[in-house]
């Protein structure tokens, strides 16, 4: 669906695209079906992949435009009934490009509703925000009892490749996982006109890097002792501490995870967003068993 403005003259012209999806994946005799796929404008998904059997389906999401203009606005909203579980992914980074003069909002805006002993892995990847975007991002996950959630958000800033840095424009974020309608995560990132020089360059923020995420997991109560615990949280820092040790000078990068309540809580900050899914990737494979109960299974799509 086409959104339209008029001109000084009375034209009236097409300038931004409202795409809805809806989703809805339910537990069957033969495992996890897609039972609703309904869409409006260019967002839509490929049919399910079971790579790893018919419990825990795959979804690839596409957006054949691959970026947002000025005025643009998604809406996902995918629901993951009782027993379900799936993992959803996209081809390719989302791209939101430079805003119009009078700066409407790229809007998207992420509902996943996870009901009860259900299982679901979000995994976009990365947001490449051009210099000049003016963009509201916001996801909202909500977890029924006995459900599980792994996901992670990596954002880019410029093209510094270019030489163009995110030197104009607004970015706000907002992410939430609710459970049982309780709030249990919240991150928030907001960058202004007024604090984006301290935020993007200062010491206290971003420190001139330009890709920044954050990676979660959980919840989990675990029944073992803290040591046990200790020794998994060693192996998930040795995994950081190694992947560090083989990057060269000019790609080191920091990363820290910590048990926070019942999530695992994973952050990175560096300037390569194929470096922090790396990393990313490397804790899913040693928590996905511990939490999901499953191996770690890629989709095909991130060996394209």
């Amino acid at each position: 669906m086409t959104a339209t403005l008029a001109t000084d003259d009375g034209r009236v012209i097409d300038r931004s695209w409202l795409a809805t999806l809806s989703l809805c994946l339910e537990k069957s005799p033969r495992g996890t079906r897609l039972s609703r796929c309904r869409h409006e404008g260019p967002l839509y998904v490929q049919k399910p992949f079971y790579p790893e059997g018919c419990e825990h389906a795959h979804l690839y999401l596409l957006h054949p435009p691959g970026g947002l203009v000025s005025g643009d606005n998604l809406q996902i909203d995918i629901e993951i009934k009782e027993g379900a579980g799936a993992l959803v992914t996209t081809p390719g980074a989302a791209r939101i490009y430079r805003a119009r003069n009078e700066q409407p909002l790229q809007r998207q805006q992420v509902r996943l509703d996870v009901g009860k002993n259900a299982k679901v892995e979000w995994f976009p990847l990365e947001t490449i925000v051009y210099n000049r975007a003016c963009v509201e991002l916001d996801t909202r996950i909500n977890l029924a009892a006995g459900s599980h959630f792994i996901g992670w958000e990596i954002n880019c800033f410029g093209l510094p490749a270019s030489g163009e840095l995110f030197t104009g424009g607004t970015f706000q974020q907002r992410y939430q996982i609710l459970q049982d309608g309780k709030p249990v995560f919240i991150d928030r990132f907001a960058i202004t006109d007024s604090n984006r020089m301290a935020l993007l360059q200062g010491r206290s923020g971003m420190a001139g890097d330009t890709v920044t995420g954050f990676f979660i997991v959980g919840p989990h109560v675990s029944s073992s002792s803290c040591e046990d615990l200790e020794i998994l949280m060693d192996e998930l820092r040795d995994k950081a501490n190694l992947f560090q040790s083989e990057q060269q000078d000019n790609l080191k990068f920091r990363a820290a995870i910590s048990k926070v309540g019942e999530f695992f809580v994973g952050r990175y900050l560096g300037n390569s967003a194929e470096q922090s899914r790396k990393l990313f990737t490397a804790w899913w494979q040693v928590l996905r068993p511990v939490v999901l109960g499953r191996k770690a299974c890629a989709p095909r799509i991130w060996s394209t």
